[in-house]
């Protein structure tokens, strides 16, 4: 297949796909569009984002591509990609996602706060942290930070978020399709459980936002009780205010009473998971919040954790950093600091809103070694903006790339310890250099 986009299908044939994302700034999508369609992908544009794609053929899973490899895309159902957008935070602005796991959502904010915003993805569960950590790695954003709390006894500053996403823990009753049984499974006592634990998230977020602030609740469930009921208890009990959202553009909505300006997927007929959005804003004039809710104590640190300590850590120079593979005049703004024997980022906006004794950690850099830094092997976005002589390897075919991932080593005629590997003028990592032989090791 040549790399010239295929044909449009029909509407038809467009609905019966899977989403993604593209994860990139937006002058690179069409060199990622041209490396999916160069391994036989065919996909359309879905009308809600210029992110999101919807994935029309694919020749083997997505998830085996060498987009998705390098963090190029993520696989994500279609309404899930829209309380990112109904939250709609502002280039340059910190974001706080209470209930962040497996980090579609945070990668999302993370595209649209920019490299300039910041990020905070919390994940209660320590077994699904390491899935977020991944994620974010893989995709290559560094101004989202991460921290494990239970979200109800998150040890932040009351009043210090403009923008709060909470998709909290639900019966997922919108993805019976996929889970047939999760309608039997969430009923009775564990479903007041759920609905108790959503109510005191909901109050969580409400103290941690400014006045003036907004937070987008939404879940994958289709029960009125987790869903429009939540929002009234929001209104009534913590006096946020709803504001009306719009419809996005490729779905069918379903109504019900009371969830005037909320919005509900009909998950059936928009080929989707059945979803709840609503957007609640903290009145300007609202009264100063409670440092600690009186029945939220505070979280234990538990075994195992580290924590990054400023007082230890030290900050890196930007020549500490430069090499074949990094070019610190890229990094956003912030700050690259040494923690042990990584190297990790930390965004500007960070040592405002978070207090000294959080644990949290940022995005990895890659490991100082001998005076210098080794960037992660997927660390594409501090790539040089284009192909460095001597110092890169540019490929033209996509099974040379897929030969190097299998193991194999190739002479590239090249000298030094590493180099940056591209495919045509796409970034996409670093390689080990052994005697001028390329050795990719990107586990």
């Amino acid at each position: 297949m040549t790399d010239n986009a295929p044909a449009p299908l029909s509407d038809a044939a467009a609905r019966g796909g899977r989403s993604f994302r593209l994860v990139c700034a937006p002058e690179i999508m069409p060199r990622v569009e041209a490396l999916l369609h160069a391994q036989g992908y065919v996909f359309a544009p879905e009308p809600f984002s210029p992110f999101c794609r919807r994935l029309l053929y694919e020749p083997r899973p997505l998830g085996s591509s060498l987009a998705a490899f390098f963090g190029y895309v993520y696989i994500q159902d279609r309404s899930s990609m829209l309380p990112p957008l109904a939250l709609a935070p502002q280039a340059g602005q910190s974001v706080l996602d209470m209930c962040a796991s497996p980090g579609s959502k945070t990668g999302f904010l993370g595209q649209l706060v920019g490299p300039a915003g910041f990020v905070l993805g919390n994940e209660p569960s320590r077994a699904r942290l390491a899935t977020l950590r991944a994620n974010m790695q893989a995709c290559n954003l560094l101004h989202i930070g991460t921290c494990t709390y239970e979200g109800q006894h998150l040890p932040l500053r009351a009043g210090s978020w403009d923008c709060i996403q909470l998709d909290p823990p639900c019966s997922g009753w919108g993805t019976v399709e996929k889970n047939p049984r999760v309608m039997e499974l969430w009923q009775g006592d564990k479903l007041n459980t759920l609905i108790t634990l959503q109510r005191r998230l909901l109050r969580m977020a409400c103290r941690l936002l400014a006045p003036g602030g907004c937070v987008v609740y939404s879940t994958c469930t289709t029960n009125t009780a987790e869903n429009e009921e939540q929002v009234r208890y929001a209104e009534a009990e913590l006096g946020l205010v709803r504001e009306p959202l719009t419809p996005f553009p490729g779905f069918v909505w379903e109504e019900r009473p009371g969830g005037e300006g909320t919005l509900r997927v009909d998950g059936q007929k928009s080929a989707a998971q059945g979803f709840y959005l609503a957007r609640l804003r903290k009145p300007a004039d609202a009264p100063a919040a409670e440092d600690m809710p009186p029945d939220s104590p505070a979280p234990a640190l538990g075994k195992g954790r580290q924590r990054q300590h400023r007082a230890s850590a030290h900050v890196l120079p930007g020549e500490a950093l430069a090499g074949p593979c990094c070019d610190p005049s890229l990094l956003p703004p912030g700050r690259a600091v040494l923690f042990g024997d990584q190297v990790r980022f930390i965004p500007e906006d960070a040592p405002r809103l978070l207090p000294e004794d959080i644990i949290w950690q940022g995005g990895l850099l890659g490991k100082f070694s001998g005076g210098r830094l080794i960037s992660a092997p997927r660390l594409r976005v501090l790539l040089p903006r284009q192909p460095q002589e001597g110092t890169a390897l540019v490929l033209d075919d996509v099974q040379d790339i897929a030969a190097l991932l299998c193991g194999q080593s190739r002479q590239t005629g090249l000298s030094g310890r590493e180099a940056a590997l591209w495919w045509r003028d796409l970034p996409l990592g670093r390689i080990a250099l052994k005697q001028g032989r390329a050795v990719a090791s990107f586990s």
